[in-house]
């Protein structure tokens, strides 16, 4: 197949998925490709804002409409942040090629203006908002159950963070919350929450590094499998498109990304599954999983590690979920599931 002249790059429209469109097509260009027209496709994520993605119908809702445009043969490749993907694609298409990942972890943001100076007299969840400053940096998950208390209202609507989290505050109250990251962070400063959680990655890449408060470590809270990377997405037979796209792709996160869908695949884990993954290279033949799976109510947290070749990233990643699912695995997701059909029907 004769190489394109121009390919059409399908992406969300948000500030951040432009922003990963953007440095796929830069990538490309770089490489030798050709240039990329930007496609703009509307998902139904992104036209329910108000609803809790477990209401209606979870990650899948971020790449549908990109899906069927490629499908159709409308765009010629599509860019996802990897985490919103389903581990089961489409039989035609396929993940070409993988950007550098960037920083995988969750992290905390407080108000603009919230620091130790701001606790109530009862170290308490009464946050004090003082505009136009940016929020204090904190040293430890000590000093952030310090600050916030043991009942802090915390902005995430992720399965995920709420069951690891529930650990760390047990009397928290989780409430989601939509929308791109700058009207999150109107929000919070606007007093809608003492804290939101979010991936470090998307405020990295915006430039809002100086927002993070307190970068949440594995052993308190594992990172969605994928975060940090950004995915190519293309047609499995589109052998121009591939060859494209070949040169930008980076073995290391590759690898990882392997490693973390596999374990999700052999889980059955899908969408608001509360299942964590981190591969980590240790160099370029070695990657070391940390996984765990924990109860949506965190009253149990399982917890397994597993390392092995970047060649065999998939097999890493089906034995760390055999190791789960060994401990009792099967228990919390079914348990999950449940939970997740009873929210006004869902099939899951």
């Amino acid at each position: 197949m004769a190489a394109r002249n121009e390919l059409r790059l399908g992406t969300r429209g948000s500030p951040l998925a432009l922003w990963q469109a953007n440095a796929v097509a830069s990538a490309i260009a770089q490489t030798g490709g050709p240039p990329c027209r930007i496609v703009v496709i509307s998902t139904t994520g992104d036209r329910l804002q108000e609803a809790p993605l477990a209401e209606v119908g979870g990650k899948r809702l971020f790449v549908k409409e990109i899906e069927d445009a490629l499908l159709r043969g409308d765009i010629d490749l599509a860019v996802h942040s990897s985490k919103d993907m389903p581990v089961v694609l489409p039989d035609a298409l396929a993940i070409a090629a993988v950007l550098p990942r960037e920083d995988p972890f969750d992290v905390v943001v407080l108000p603009a203006g919230v620091g130790p100076s701001a606790l109530g007299a009862d170290g308490g969840s009464s946050v004090r908002v003082a505009p136009h400053r940016q929020p204090a940096a904190l040293s430890s998950i000590e000093d952030l159950i310090g600050l916030l208390g043991r009942a802090p209202s915390l902005g995430t609507g992720s399965t995920r963070r709420v069951a690891q989290l529930t650990r760390l505050f047990p009397g928290a109250r989780f409430a989601p919350i939509r929308g791109n990251l700058e009207t999150r962070l109107r929000k919070l400063d606007a007093g809608e929450h003492d804290a939101l959680v979010l991936a470090a990655a998307g405020l990295r890449r915006l430039g809002l590094a100086a927002r993070i408060s307190l970068t949440l470590p594995a052993s308190a809270c594992v990172p969605a499998p994928g975060q940090g990377i950004v995915a190519v997405e293309i047609r499995r037979d589109d052998r121009a498109v591939r060859l494209a796209t070949a040169p930008i792709d980076d073995a290391v996160a590759g690898a990882a990304l392997s490693a973390e869908r596999a374990l999700v695949e052999a889980l059955g884990g899908g969408c608001q599954t509360p299942i964590g993954a981190l591969a980590t290279p240790v160099d370029r033949d070695t990657l070391e999983m940390v996984a765990a799976v924990v109860a949506v109510d965190g009253s149990r947290a399982l917890r397994t590690s597993a390392s092995g070749r970047c060649a065999d990233a998939a097999e890493v990643g089906a034995r760390a979920a055999a190791q789960l699912m060994a401990q009792g695995a099967h228990e919390i997701l079914a348990e999950a599931r449940r939970a997740h059909v009873a929210v006004e029907g869902i099939q899951p």
